[in-house]
């Protein structure tokens, strides 16, 4: 492997001036925004990293997040990815959720109206006032409602025909944690829990192609992680698309630099309209790429832990869900710890055998619960190890092995260091008890998020930005990070590992489908996209778009604090409900208010003794009120 030297560890915030005390008319800037606030020197003994204010970093969090509402869902970005994606509206509902609850219900209620009858929920759903040109694969690319409709796809709306990993229950938990009152009133839970058990169920059933009881991706979009080291050698056997049958809409507005190749994109399209031309049905397309990635194992064990929970929380039978946790962890260790390594390995289920990169993607079983002392332990050591080298030469965990040849700082998911996997690192830190580690990472990501403008990505060595800017999921969960921490979950009553000794929970399971299954298919990070001319929307009076009426945290002092924004447009009132899109609809109680509910499943409980918190919260909608209130007062967001 090729040796790669560190320039310098992650940038450093160390600008002095903050909001408190600036003239009434001063604008704050985020990349100005740092001291008299938390001083964190990380694990490695480097300077200090500075995050702003809580308060006014989360302000200038909502201002993003308000940016990229659309009335019903939240854009990635409001150029490059002006669509809704499946994992990116998961992620940004986890954040959402300690600003408007409603809102973040809306968010995963809006995504699941396009799940297709088969029980998948597709990657993107198009918004049909987005000119086709704006992104690529646009949806006469993927015609998902007329090639989908054997595999149940819907004809109402246009959706791509792949999936993205399943954080959707873990969301839906968390939501319903942020205001249980309004969650239960709502019917919220009782509603999403089939959606979510029939999608859980689409994985576990139709793509466990190895017969091996895991889920395998189909395409390398699915993983979320679109051009990984990890797929170079599977993606080596497919034939790439000639480069003259499509355009790439991303190149117009992002460095080429940090894109995917071309080489990359031609078996990407070539993937994807294989399986759109088998007509998205699992069972009769080829699948020529397979593979088995941990990450979207331990995604998927974590959603069905939050399934468990849900399903106590309505009455339903939690049990089915604890043996299928059971079951998957027993698989994900089984067929893809390399103990050598000290990592999870995806396993290539077409060329048989294990994929010797190290990815981000093997460290993210960090959150699944108990884990075998021996991996937990092993695992920990290869985080702030010389490969991802998290407190020591990185200050935030980058996408591939630092010391492998195919390593770029800058290229997608080829070393970048990611929002929403430093996220789940720092929620499988605490899980496993490391704390002081977990505390240094949650500062970096804060101090980056806003020293970035919200960057998609950043070189993991100097911090620098990459990617788009103002991003969704980095300002939803700085917000979660700004939330108290969390407890290590509690530990289940039985072991989530069975024994050798134990007796078999469930009969062995036969490959769906006759060992085939899934199709190839989306975009992960989000895809090709760019957004030459956005939707139409309505235009606000500084002439950008209106996000339309909501309500969040008030304005920093002396001004709007700009972080590459624009003056929000007023406040309008609260519109109601469509009745037409069983959104925030009226529906049964869930008999979910008990404050037992609030401890499971990791929530963040307050922080005391961790680091100190704004003594005055900012205010949120109604001055005076409880957020599980002012939920209830703004139900139903207008579209």
């Amino acid at each position: 492997m090729t040796s790669h030297t560190a320039p310098s560890t992650a940038t450093t915030v160390t600008t002095a001036t903050t909001a408190t005390g600036a003239s009434p008319d001063a604008v704050p800037d985020s990349r100005a925004v740092a001291a008299a606030d938390v001083a964190v020197t990380p694990a490695g003994g480097d300077a200090p990293v500075t995050s702003p204010p809580p308060d006014l970093l989360r302000q200038y969090a909502w201002r993003v997040l308000r940016q990229n509402w659309t009335g019903a869902s939240t854009v990635p970005s409001l150029g490059l990815y002006p669509h809704q994606w499946s994992w990116d509206s998961a992620f940004i509902a986890i954040g959402l959720r300690h600003l408007s609850a409603a809102r973040a219900r809306r968010e995963l209620e809006t995504l699941f109206t396009a799940q297709w009858a088969d029980g998948r929920v597709p990657h993107i759903v198009f918004n049909p006032d987005v000119p086709l040109g704006a992104y690529f694969p646009s949806p006469d690319f993927w015609r998902s409602s007329t090639a989908g409709a054997r595999a149940g796809a819907p004809g109402a709306v246009e959706t791509s025909g792949l999936i993205q990993p399943p954080v959707h229950a873990l969301a839906a938990w968390l939501v319903h944690l942020a205001d249980p009152t309004g969650s239960a009133r709502r019917g919220f839970l009782s509603r999403m829990y089939p959606r979510l058990v029939a999608w859980q169920r689409y994985l576990t059933d139709h793509r466990d192609l190895g017969g091996r009881g895991l889920v395998s991706i189909v395409h390398p979009w699915e993983s979320g992680m679109d051009n990984s080291p990890c797929w170079d050698e599977p993606l080596s056997r497919i034939v790439p698309a000639r480069a003259d049958t499509f355009r790439r809409a991303d190149l117009d507005h992002g460095d080429a630099c940090d894109r995917p190749t071309d080489l990359d994109y031609g078996r990407y399209v070539r993937l994807a309209a294989d399986y759109r031309d088998h007509g998205y049905h699992d069972a009769s397309a080829p699948h020529r790429f397979a593979v088995e990635d941990p990450g979207v194992n331990a995604l998927l064990i974590a959603s069905e832990r939050a399934l468990a929970h849900i399903a106590t929380a309505i009455g339903a039978d939690p049990e089915p869900h604890r043996e299928r946790v059971a079951d998957l962890t027993d698989a994900l260790v089984e067929r893809l710890w390399d103990a050598e390594n000290g990592i999870f390995l995806c396993h290539d289920v077409r060329g048989g055998g294990p994929i010797r990169a190290l990815s981000c993607s093997g460290l993210l079983p960090l959150i699944v619960p108990g884990l075998p002392p021996e991996v937990s332990a092993a695992l920990l050591r290869t985080v702030t190890g010389p490969h991802f080298g998290l407190g020591s030469t990185t200050r935030m965990v980058p996408s591939y092995d630092l010391l492998g040849a195919a390593f770029d700082p800058s290229r997608y998911w080829r070393g970048p260091a990611w929002f929403n996997v430093n996220w789940l690192i720092e929620r499988g830190l605490r899980e496993y008890g490391e704390h002081a580690l977990a505390e240094d990472l949650r500062a970096c990501v804060l101090a980056s998020a806003v020293s970035s403008d919200f960057a998609e990505y950043l070189d993991p060595y100097t911090g620098r930005a990459r990617g788009t800017r103002q991003f969704g999921w980095t300002a939803a969960l700085t917000v979660d990070l700004l939330g108290a921490v969390r407890p290590p979950e509690p530990v289940p009553h039985e072991p989530t590992m069975r024994r050798a000794s134990d007796p078999p929970r469930r009969p062995g399971r036969a490959p769906a489908g006759g060992g085939r299954a899934g199709g190839p298919g989306g975009h992960a990070g989000h895809g090709p996209g760019g957004h030459a001319g956005d939707r139409a929307r309505p235009m606000g009076p500084t002439g950008r778009p209106d996000p339309g009426p909501d309500t969040g945290p008030a304005e920093p002092p002396g001004g709007p604090g700009r972080i590459g924004l624009s003056d929000p447009s007023p406040v309008g009132p609260t519109a109601a409900a469509d009745p037409g899109t069983g959104v925030e609809g009226p529906g049964t109680q869930d008999g979910t208010t008990g404050e037992g509910v609030r401890r499971s499943l990791g929530d963040r409980p307050s922080r005391s003794g961790h680091r100190d918190t704004p003594a005055v919260e900012p205010p949120v909608d109604v001055p005076g009120t409880t957020a599980a209130a002012r939920a209830a007062q703004r139900e139903g967001m207008p579209r």
